[in-house]
């Protein structure tokens, strides 16, 4: 990779057009100031105080933003929400980022995810945050919404160069990316080879076919619960890395935090990281991979240039705290520069 050739894939950016279908959560940020604090009369208990609502598109809203933020083309929205105000501040958000909202499916019976965040706003970064509150739906998603939410994909499918499948949901079935759309997904996959798949799932990724897949180095290995601090030896994911891309039959990409992106394609390929200095915030930093790497993919990247550009997206991302981090066009670019002087150094 050259600055020349990174310029030349970002230039084309803005003519890619492209489909996120999944799981869309609201990420509701509530800025209280605790010198404002009151106590209950009714209660007597604790009652913040809050000064500022922040609302932003999640998980696979995450990948949207990001996309939006590199200046790509069209972009769809694929998904489902409740009729309710968490889903019309969601829609807001996505249409205000220049993303089609018209297959992000509303029904009475389902609830819009969110991630409800308190937090102190005189306090920066993670220590600021409180717990926070999850809305998720816990029942398994009626068929009939699965099959609107496909239709709305097959409307667009042969308009578009790009899917990105966000599968968040860990409770089996409970959310738009089930067992069902897997199948089907995997079925559009083979039969739209024109059309790049890319697959992100947190519990379900052995699941997919037929489409690039991004587990993380855990999730590669079927390693569900790691430990904070917990590490894959290289070797091992090297090892594991031919069955998975037998099983998937399409190229699979690894991601391994900071030390980078491993890529098989079908020869194994370790793309590093960028070396951060200070705090870091990972939420959402698989998002921003597949935002970078997919719009890479769509312009003509090979898979490794594409995992470079991931992973230049999250490590800008990743240095926004306690907000849903993007990146541009400009700061991959001087990112890009950190990147080459650290690996020509090292």
């Amino acid at each position: 990779m050259t600055p020349e050739r990174l310029q030349e894939m970002i230039e084309q950016f803005p003519t890619r057009r492209v489909a996120v279908v999944g799981d869309f959560f609201l990420d509701k940020y509530l800025d209280t100031a605790p010198e404002l604090a009151e106590t209950s009369v009714e209660t007597g208990k604790r009652a913040h105080q809050v000064v500022q609502i922040r609302r932003s598109p999640g998980a696979a809203g995450t990948a949207v933003n990001n996309l939006a933020a590199l200046k790509a083309g069209t972009l769809h929205a694929i998904g489902a929400t409740g009729d309710d105000g968490e889903g019309y501040d969601l829609r807001q958000a996505l249409e205000q980022r220049g993303c089609r909202t018209d297959g992000l499916l509303q029904f009475p019976s389902f609830m819009t995810p969110t991630y409800l965040k308190p937090r102190d706003h005189a306090i920066p970064g993670l220590a600021g945050e409180h717990e926070r509150y999850d809305t998720k739906n816990r029942k398994k998603t009626a068929e009939e919404i699965i099959g609107k939410v496909l239709e709305s994909l097959d409307a667009v499918l042969p308009d578009v160069d790009a899917v990105i499948v966000a599968d968040q949901v860990e409770e089996d079935d409970c959310g738009i990316v089930t067992s069902s759309l897997r199948q089907a997904l995997s079925d559009r996959a083979r039969s739209h080879p024109n059309v790049i798949f890319w697959a992100d799932s947190r519990a379900h990724v052995h699941s997919f076919r037929n489409m690039i897949i991004k587990p993380n180095e855990f999730e590669a290995l079927g390693h569900a619960h790691p430990v904070p601090g917990e590490e894959i030896a290289l070797a091992d994911l090297k090892a594991a890395l031919p069955q998975l891309r037998a099983e998937n039959g399409a190229p699979v990409c690894v991601t391994r935090g900071e030390f980078g992106i491993l890529v098989s394609d079908p020869e194994v390929t370790s793309v590093p990281g960028v070396k951060l200095d200070g705090p870091v915030d990972p939420t959402g930093a698989g998002d921003s991979v597949t935002a970078g790497a997919v719009l890479a993919l769509a312009v003509g990247a090979t898979l490794p240039e594409s995992a470079l550009v991931g992973i230049l997206t999250a490590s800008i991302t990743v240095q926004q705290l306690a907000t849903t981090g993007t990146a541009s066009p400009e700061e991959l670019l001087e990112r890009f520069d950190v990147w080459r002087a650290q690996n020509q150094s090292g």
